[in-house]
């Protein structure tokens, strides 16, 4: 089964070293994500901030935030060998009744 996934990840590799640089940190976070999450989540931003380069990613509610936060260490292994992420910041949407002006 390891050999499975080494394989599987080397696929990806390749074919993310083929979109455009725009493309990247999206479909990066989709794979090291995996479907459920990346369904539920988008990513707004990867930038260098603090010295360190990180994604941001939108998250639907405080309690994705907090379940992701708890494995970000797994996405960012995950997202290493792409993009080369220190670190990952999660970010509740704005739902439509909060960003209408008053």
């Amino acid at each position: 089964m390891e050999q499975v996934s080494t394989t599987l990840q080397r696929i990806m590799a390749e074919a993310l070293k083929r979109l455009p640089p725009e493309q990247l940190p999206q479909a990066a976070w989709d794979f090291a994500a995996g479907r459920a999450v990346a369904e539920k989540t988008r990513v707004i931003a990867c930038t260098l901030c603090d010295g360190k380069q990180t994604l941001l990613v939108e998250v639907p509610d405080a309690n994705w935030r907090a379940q992701l936060y708890a494995m970000a260490p797994q996405f960012i292994a995950r997202l290493n060998p792409f993009l080369g992420i220190e670190r990952i910041e999660f970010k509740i949407a704005r739902t439509q009744d909060s960003s209408r002006e008053i």
